[in-house]
């Protein structure tokens, strides 16, 4: 047997660092089926976050309400729109769009209600952060039909 130069040179043998071990298979799916859940938590906290956010601005319309009526100048999958008249008489267009955008179409009038601290903050009048519960819930309810059977595979076959 002869030596690698690494082990004249230090007096050691190498063989033994070569031998890696692998991480057995049963190890490898819980770790993939811990990764899942912690996934789903990373998804659902970030869902709760989205519904938190929009009661945290539909209260803030609230405390500073200014009202008017703004037409619908564009309607893309991100955002719509609008132009509106502040109180002060600027005219205003919140480069984020609106807030609670459903059916709205380009052309057309709707009353709004905005922050009078700050125009950005708009959203359709008479919809509030209720109707973002709908599809966050439905997105998150197919996120956990989807996590939970792969997360219970992944556990099952490690048993088996």
């Amino acid at each position: 047997m002869t030596q690698d130069a690494a082990d004249s040179v230090t007096g050691s043998d190498t063989d033994g660092d070569r031998s890696v071990s692998t991480p057995s298979p049963g190890r490898v799916r819980r770790r993939v089926a811990r990764g899942v859940l912690i996934t789903g938590a990373l998804l659902t906290v970030m869902g709760l976050s989205i519904i938190g956010a929009c009661f945290i601005n539909d209260v803030t319309i609230t405390e500073s309400r200014g009202q008017a009526v703004a037409e619908v100048v564009d309607t893309s999958l991100t955002r719509t729109v609008v132009r509106f008249n502040t109180e002060d008489g600027r005219v205003y267009i919140p480069p984020n769009g609106v807030l609670y955008p459903t059916d709205l179409q380009v052309g057309q009038l709707v009353r709004v209600e905005y922050d009078s601290r700050n125009p950005d903050l708009v959203r359709a009048e008479g919809r509030t952060a209720l109707i973002s519960l709908l599809p966050v819930f439905s997105a998150l309810a197919i996120l956990w039909a989807v996590l939970l059977p792969t997360y219970w595979l992944l556990r099952r076959s490690n048993r088996g």
